[in-house]
């Protein structure tokens, strides 16, 4: 037992310990990628680090007409969440289980991380509501609008796929082990392709909302709101913040990986033990930067930030129908007409 205590103790460590350094490199590859398309020279690679550096060392102010113990509370909740999801995502062939313990065993599943998903996004609401800031309390309305809007369609795609999986006779549909050693693309027809490619573009579009990037990132709003959610949080509160912002990147390109691209290089190559591991730990870190890219970069420099209600219509709207279509052909795939059995 006490090895079992010590052996998660140690696994959960490595695992905050990388995402904290992985989501901060993943911020420093964004702003270079979105600077170098903008035509800029933009910051060095390691800019982040050194932020986070700097709001350590600086004290956290707290308002005078906040609420002091929600206040300081909201950003260590928002961080620990967002570390926790990583608990529960493969990292290359490193699966999350081979304990009993729930914190890094096999007792999670999507539903379990789409809740741990929101958490971050409700700490930070709680966070403005209790700074007393009228700029913060807007921010956090509109962190609540976007976080209903974008979270069907998160929804609608995970469910669909899961969906798929059980009725291809999969035991835990809903289990990222069993995500991850059956992909979705081998389980489905010409059809069900088509409905998870429509998938995969409906949370391209959620990620942006999920880390607050643009064109989805009206609760904050510099421009607008000073901040938004944030203006009234410094030093090591806004370091925390800014961690499990960091952390959530990972999560969430981690997400679309284990969905849509679990392969490992390791079988390829026929490497194993640590080196297969290893191997493997770097293509998946590959495969999170090019969906960070395409889900994050790209977007933000070729789009403007949207208006609150324009983010509702696309999520609503636009994204649900999407997602519904999707879902529809993948029901379709697993039907007669396309060859499969539904159960």
């Amino acid at each position: 037992m006490i090895g079992e205590l010590l052996a998660t103790g140690v696994g959960a460590v490595l695992i905050t310990l990388f995402g904290i350094i992985a989501g901060l490199f993943l911020m420093g590859i964004d702003r270079i990628c979105a600077a170098r398309m903008q035509m800029r020279q933009g910051p060095p690679l390691t800019q982040p680090f050194t932020d986070i550096r700097k709001l350590l060392c600086k004290d956290s102010v707290v308002p005078a007409n906040a609420i002091p113990s929600l206040f300081n509370a909201a950003p260590i909740v928002a961080f620990a969440s967002a570390v926790t999801v990583l608990f529960y995502l493969p990292l290359g062939s490193i699966l999350p289980v081979g304990t009993p313990l729930p914190i890094i065993g096999e007792y999670g599943d999507l539903i379990l991380i789409m809740y741990l998903l929101t958490v971050p996004a409700l700490a930070m609401v709680a966070g403005g509501f209790a700074s007393g800031s009228p700029y913060a309390s807007v921010g956090a309305q509109r962190e609540m609008v976007t976080m209903i809007a974008y979270e069907f369609p998160l929804a609608i795609a995970i469910v669909a796929i899961a969906w798929r999986l059980a009725v291809a006779g999969l035991v835990m549909p809903f289990s990222v082990n069993t995500i991850a050693a059956h992909p979705i693309w081998t389980e489905v027809g010409p059809a069900g392709i088509i409905g998870c490619i429509l998938l995969l573009i409906v949370l391209a579009w959620v990620t942006p909302a999920e880390l607050s990037r643009i064109p989805c990132d009206t609760p904050e709003a510099e421009t607008e709101l000073c901040g938004g959610l944030l203006v009234e949080y410094s030093g090591r509160n806004l370091a925390l913040f800014s961690l499990s912002m960091a952390a959530k990147l990972v999560a969430m390109a981690g997400l679309a990986v284990l969905l849509f691209f679990p392969w490992n290089l390791s079988p390829v190559l026929g490497l194993s033990g640590i080196m297969g591991a290893g191997v493997d730990l770097l293509f998946f870190l590959l495969k999170v930067i090019v969906v960070m890219f395409f889900s994050v970069s790209l977007v933000r420099v070729v789009m403007a930030r949207f208006r609150i209600n324009t983010v509702v219509s696309l999520y609503w709207g636009w994204l649900t129908t999407i997602g519904l279509i999707g879902m529809f052909l993948i029901i379709l795939d697993g039907s007669f007409l396309f060859g499969g059995c539904l159960s």
